[in-house]
Order: C-alpha cells, then sequence, then structure tokens
C-alpha cells in the first residue's frame, strides 16, 4: 500500500493551480490549462484512493482512461471555439467585449 500524503499534496497543489489559473487567467487558452489542471487533481486523486482499496478491479484504474479520452475530446472542441473566435475577433482575451451587440 502507497502512503496517501504525496499523491493528496500533489491534487491539491493541480487543483490549487487549475483553480488560481482559471480566476485569473484572461487568456482562453489558459483557461482551458486551468480546467485540465483541475480535471488532473481529481483523476490523481481518484487514482491514488482506488490504490489503496482492497478491490485491485475498482473502476478507479479504469474510469481515469475514460476522463482522459474525454479531456482530450474536450481540449479539440475548445480549441476549435477558440480559434474560430480569434479569426473572428482577432484576439482571444476574454476581458475585452467583442464590439457587437447581442
Amino acid at each position: 500500500m502507497i502512503h496517501l500524503t504525496g499523491p493528496y499534496l500533489l491534487a491539491a497543489a493541480l487543483v490549487g493551480l487549475g483553480a488560481f489559473g482559471i480566476t485569473v487567467r484572461r487568456n482562453a487558452v489558459l483557461l482551458l490549462v486551468g480546467v485540465e489542471l483541475v480535471l488532473s487533481g481529481s483523476l490523481v486523486l481518484l487514482v491514488a484512493t482506488q490504490a489503496t482499496g482492497g478491490d485491485r478491479w475498482a473502476a478507479g484504474s479504469v474510469l481515469p482512461l475514460f476522463v482522459i479520452t474525454i479531456a482530450a475530446a474536450e481540449v479539440v472542441v475548445a480549441l476549435a471555439v477558440i480559434l474560430t473566435a480569434y479569426r473572428h475577433r482577432a484576439r482571444i482575451d476574454l476581458a475585452e467585449p467583442s464590439g457587437e451587440a447581442p
């Protein structure tokens, strides 16, 4: 069995950095990086808690594969939206208004 202090600290650091990146950054790509850091922290926590359990074939070892696959698809879609917004507005700063009326 592993000692859980290291993985818990790593997960807390990843989630903390991701939450900081989400709240502070105005750039759309860096905001996406923050979301991915939060997701990675949750996966580290999931795998670490599954490794301490008695059941070797629990969903904690298979579920991260599905989450990583879905996260990769989410990144592709988000980058496509960001690229389209960049082509339309010529910037990806989220703090500046687009200049169009709704």
